[in-house]
């Protein structure tokens, strides 16, 4: 058998991916579907999470869930939601995050945006894989987490509430995977670099900075998310952090911001 056929088993294997109404998460819990894998598609936005199940390659496979996962016990209800679609949960996918403003400075970014980035990244990204995990070890199953981080949990980015928040998150991959590894889940982090996705939108001219010459797609990160996600791929993979930029990590192009005073 060719080593990438059927990576992962329709019958047993089910997602749950978060902020998969657009972007990166979109694009995964689509590729999901497209390999067989009945999958949750949780976001804010009722509307884009809606599309995005329904676009699917299989929609009976895709289940939208909208809510807003900074808010308590949000996360409990998304979990009681996508047991009671999908059985067992086998793997989890954390993109949810909430927008960023390049005003959100050190000296601009208000008390409420700083808790609520930490909130959506760190805090249901720790609780939802602590539970799903708790699952999966109580019924003797293998799965595979992949938390979506940045290249800004190593470089500042003039965001100190994102940046804090993906670097939070980078050890908490490291953490869930020395934790759990031993009871065969594996969890990894994707870090993308300068995606055009998520409602980033960048400079055409910073694609100047991207070895590859061009800025990304969240298409571009997809394939790469399931081959990790894999546990008949990547099966002796936990703890890594992947990084898709086009090379963008290996220059820092931003110059430090004007605090206004």
């Amino acid at each position: 058998m060719p080593i990438f056929d059927s990576p992962f088993d329709p019958a047993s294997e089910t997602a749950l991916v978060t902020g998969a109404g657009n972007g990166i998460g979109r694009a995964i819990a689509q590729a999901l579907v497209g390999e067989g894998v009945r999958t949750v598609f949780a976001d804010i936005n009722a509307e884009p999470v809606a599309a995005a199940a329904a676009g699917s390659a299989d929609p009976a496979r895709a289940f939208a869930w909208t809510g807003d996962l900074a808010q308590p016990g949000e996360c409990a209800r998304l979990l009681a939601d996508a047991r009671s679609r999908l059985g067992l949960v086998t793997h989890f996918v954390h993109a949810a995050a909430p927008p960023r403003r390049e005003a959100d400075h050190a000296f601009a970014v208000s008390d409420d945006t700083w808790v609520r980035m930490r909130a959506v990244n760190v805090d249901a990204g720790f609780h939802l894989g602590r539970e799903l995990a708790r699952a999966l070890i109580a019924a003797g199953r293998r799965g595979s987490m992949l938390y979506l981080t940045s290249l800004h949990a190593q470089t500042p980015r003039n965001l100190p509430h994102y940046s804090t928040a993906k670097a939070a998150l980078a050890m908490l991959v490291k953490e869930f995977a020395k934790a759990y590894g031993r009871h065969g889940i594996r969890v990894n982090a994707l870090v993308p670099g300068a995606i055009l996705a998520g409602g980033f939108v960048a400079d055409p001219a910073l694609a100047r900075h991207v070895p590859l010459g061009r800025l990304g797609q969240a298409a571009d990160l997809a394939p790469l998310a399931l081959a990790v996600l894999s546990n008949r791929i990547s099966g002796y993979v936990t703890g890594a952090e992947i990084v898709i930029d086009g090379g963008l990590a290996l220059t820092n192009w931003f110059d430090a911001p004007d605090l206004g005073v």
